[in-house]
């Protein structure tokens, strides 16, 4: 299977990874091709603070909401069956997703309000990393709900920062239910209880100061006519991300830190009952270099290189030639490596999909384009 059937059965393409393998790229790459290729409106949303994406396709001032990309300048295959595609970017600006999600669930616009204005909230929407996890995958779950988007390309932070993502609707059920939580609201519903947790209340208080426990027992006391909503939007969201629609693309390069990384990815998917259906490799040495007629032509080279240049007369073509093959053997060793962890690792997704170390970064649509057909390309074949 390619990378291109994979999508085209899907509705939902999670692209994670470790830092610094290309994965955003990868993640435009794959929408654009997406969608210039079968005619699909593709959406391909960042949760990454990165602004790696926006530079990429050529977006000024791209954040939560959806921008259009225009794709006249993308030279990519014509479009098949049902008319010119599209393809759309955001980037999860997460204060503006919090609060949105609170003014869709609070009771009414007063409640909305004070929950908006308490100063714990605004820490917790603000620099609680676990709040952008979860946010992250409550807006895939509303732009999916939608049906606006035939497919949603998600780009997720680095790989394990991605597995706490794909945790955090399970960890959000959990508190809304725990035990710890209904205790904290209780005293304020039973005066037997406020009577009891006073000792604590008295303590916190010396340490904590009277405003922050106001802070805390108002934040929680406002949001308790959200928590059934919440709840289940968390166990909506959890279900999406096993569904059948749902597809994780696993991208990396072979490099020993970087493979070691995306295989504790692919197990972690595996284990959570994640569907991995693909793993790109990135950056990757060419294929001819394994080759053993290549590789014997390079060792002659450097057995005959003096004779080449007593024969030219020229002793100095004797150092380069010598350079050349020994270089040509130091990056073959490098290639067999790679092919070695490549073959590690392809047992657990379904498609993998090798693209070549390109010769410049990709910082456009043309860029794009190329990296777009690489990853189109069928398991075996040469790259475009």
């Amino acid at each position: 299977m390619s990378l291109e059937a994979l999508l085209a059965a899907k509705e939902i393409a999670v692209c994670c990874g470790p830092g610094g393998v290309g994965k955003t790229t990868v993640a435009a790459a794959s929408a654009a091709m997406a969608a210039t290729g079968s005619g699909a409106k593709v959406l391909v949303i960042t949760v990454d603070p990165a602004r790696r994406l926006a530079d990429a396709l050529g977006l000024a001032g791209l954040g939560n909401a959806e921008m259009q990309v225009d794709l006249a300048g993308f030279p990519g295959r014509p479009v098949r069956g049902r008319g010119h595609g599209q393809l759309w970017a955001a980037m999860l600006d997460t204060r503006r997703a919090w609060d949105d999600l609170v003014r869709r669930h609070a009771p009414d616009a007063g409640t909305a309000r004070r929950i908006l204005d308490n100063a714990l909230y605004q820490d917790i929407a603000e620099r609680f990393v676990q709040s952008h996890d979860y946010i992250a995958m409550e807006r895939l779950y509303e732009i999916h709900s939608a049906g606006t988007y035939d497919l949603i390309v998600v780009d997720t932070p680095p790989s394990r920062h991605a597995v706490d993502l794909l945790e955090a609707p399970s960890r959000l059920g959990e508190f809304l239910s725990s035990r710890w939580l209904r205790w904290l609201t209780a005293p304020a519903r039973s005066s037997l209880l406020q009577l009891a947790s006073r000792p604590f209340t008295q303590v916190a208080d010396r340490i904590l100061g009277a405003q922050f426990l106001a802070d805390i027992a108002d934040f929680f006391l406002l949001l308790q006519g959200m928590y059934e909503g919440f709840a289940a939007r968390a166990g909506a969201v959890e279900r999406l991300l096993r569904d059948r629609r749902t597809t994780f693309l696993v991208v990396s390069t072979l490099e020993a830190s970087a493979a070691r990384e995306a295989d504790f990815l692919l197990g972690a998917l595996a284990e959570r009952g994640l569907h991995a259906g693909a793993l790109v490799c990135n950056k990757v040495l060419p294929a001819t270099l394994c080759d053993p007629v290549v590789s014997e032509t390079a060792a002659r080279l450097q057995a005959e290189a003096e004779a080449a240049a007593a024969a030219l007369g020229e002793p100095a073509v004797a150092r380069v030639l010598g350079e050349v093959g020994t270089s040509f053997a130091n990056f073959a060793v490098v290639a067999q490596r790679e092919a070695e962890t490549r073959a590690e690792m392809a047992h657990r997704p379904e498609v993998v999909v090798e693209v070549a170390h390109f010769d410049r970064d990709i910082a456009d649509l043309d860029g794009l384009s190329r990296l777009g057909r690489a990853l189109w390309a069928r398991p075996g074949a040469a790259q475009p």
